[in-house]
């Protein structure tokens, strides 16, 4: 098999606050039986609250005998055994930008363009935040896949699609259902083991239009890197500079997250500013992306730090090292989960706590463990291709792993076969909801919604499942 039949595979606001203490004291303990089935309640469906089945073990299996030939490699060029995984597919996990979509609709209510950039800036650290701890890979999207997102209750419906294979693609659009915003863009994750490590580049632009203000934000994401694959506790980080340009107004936001250095003194921080398009900084941002986010007035900021004895000095002679090649040590820095509020700050956003028991659930927040649920009758609405009617994913879900391995072997197969087919009879894959164009804001070259997904017409979907 040459290598291109390879499979590839709180209530937020702008308020002040002191504090960013997150408490789990009202989360519910795991009952299996309690909470993996939603149930209608006064003619609502209530989500449900976990899982079918916990976690499986992955302590039966050689990871380094699989990992060893990969040194160096893209990882989505290798096909993975279903242990790697957590059962929800790329495209499911994409989706969990939309988490905290009240923050979108908190932009829209603001009459200011800077306090709109603080909270689009709070948006953007808060769609990695679900990452946290989040160590097990999705299912790789089968071409032509599909998932749909509809929450009425957050006032936004959501649709991605597969729309390439080499290289992998998955492109997305949500879109407020009162005409409020549109929400989209194009991701090419590309993820390389560097012995320890595996290092995960999400390329792809974000773009947010914010229609009542007639603005358009466009960002990428953090470089994101998973230490000590091979031996000891596996943990996150994720780093690198993130830019939210407005542009309608010329304001930018420079967001720098920061790798965790030697003695972890920066583990999970976000430091950045706002400046308007006359390069005057408006606003500081600070924070953690697996805590909370704040502002404060720049002069403020300074003098703060100024009179602070604790950081002057600090972080001089450390090296910070903004890769993951080539580390002598991986394990997880020691450090205080807490971050200290300057006075005269202002809440942007704060994390949702996760269930106590998330760790028996693949670390899923309460949001991802809704991702793949089949509500009664959703199947005749669903196309043919969405994500929750994949029987690999499905059955992992259920605890049943052999299985899970045994369809994912089919599906890749079938994969394959499809495309030797087209191969064969010179035929070329047609995307069905998206199409390939060029971003207005960027210029670049992007993948964009044509419509029509939610007009319920699948008749033309392909077979992949």
């Amino acid at each position: 098999m040459n290598s291109e039949e390879e499979f590839f595979d709180a209530e937020t606001g702008l308020e002040s606050d002191d504090s960013c203490e997150v408490s789990f004291k009202d989360a519910l303990l795991f009952d299996s039986k309690q909470v993996t089935e939603g149930r209608q309640e006064n003619g609502v469906w209530e989500r449900r609250k976990s899982l079918p089945a916990q976690m499986i073990s992955r302590n039966n299996f050689s990871v380094w005998s699989i990992l060893k030939k990969c040194i160096g490699m893209e990882l989505s060029k290798i096909a993975m055994p279903v242990e790697f995984n957590e059962p929800l597919s790329f495209l499911q996990r994409i989706s969990e930008y939309m988490e905290h979509t009240h923050l979108i609709h908190k932009a829209c209510s603001l009459s200011d363009s800077v306090d709109r950039m603080q909270v689009v800036a709070a948006f953007a650290v808060s769609a990695v935040a679900s990452q946290w701890e989040r160590t097990g890979k999705p299912f790789n999207p089968l071409l032509g896949e599909t998932y749909e997102l509809i929450r009425e209750d957050e006032g936004y419906r959501w649709i991605s699609e597969q729309v390439s294979h080499h290289p992998p693609v998955s492109a997305f659009h949500a879109q407020s259902l009162k005409q409020e915003f549109e929400f989209h863009g194009s991701i090419y994750p590309k993820l390389k083991f560097w012995g320890k490590s595996v290092e995960a580049e999400p390329k792809g632009t974000m773009v947010l239009d914010l229609l009542k203000h007639k603005e358009a934000y466009t960002w990428t994401n953090p470089m994101c890197c998973v230490h000590n694959i091979i031996l000891g506790k596996l943990w996150i980080e994720q780093y690198g500079t993130v830019e939210i340009i407005n542009h309608s107004t010329g304001d930018k936001c420079v967001l720098n997250f920061k790798p965790c250095g030697m003695f972890g003194k920066d583990l999970h921080k976000v430091e950045g500013y706002i400046q308007d398009k006359s390069k005057k900084k408006r606003r500081v941002i600070y924070g953690k992306w697996t805590e909370c986010m704040y502002s404060v007035d720049p002069k403020i900021y300074d003098t703060y730090k100024k009179s602070d004895k604790r950081t002057a000095g600090d972080s001089r002679g450390l090296k910070q090292d903004n890769s993951c090649e080539g580390e002598e040590a991986d394990e997880m820095p020691d450090v205080q989960e807490t971050v200290t509020v300057i006075p005269g700050s202002a809440l942007l956003w704060r994390i949702t706590p996760r269930p106590a028991y998330s760790a028996q659930i693949y670390n899923f927040t309460s949001f991802a463990v809704t991702l793949n649920e089949l509500e009664p009758g959703m199947e005749k609405l669903l196309a043919p291709t969405d994500c929750r009617l994949r029987p690999d994913i499905r059955a992992m879900e259920n605890g049943d792993i052999e299985l899970a391995s045994a369809e994912k072997e089919r599906l890749e197969e079938k994969q394959r076969a499809a495309r030797r087919e087209r191969s064969e009879e010179e035929e070329t894959w047609s995307t069905r909801w998206f199409q390939l164009g060029v971003n207005p804001h960027t210029g670049a070259e992007d993948w964009l919604y044509t419509g029509g997904y939610f007009d319920r017409n699948y008749s033309d979907c392909p077979n992949i499942y």
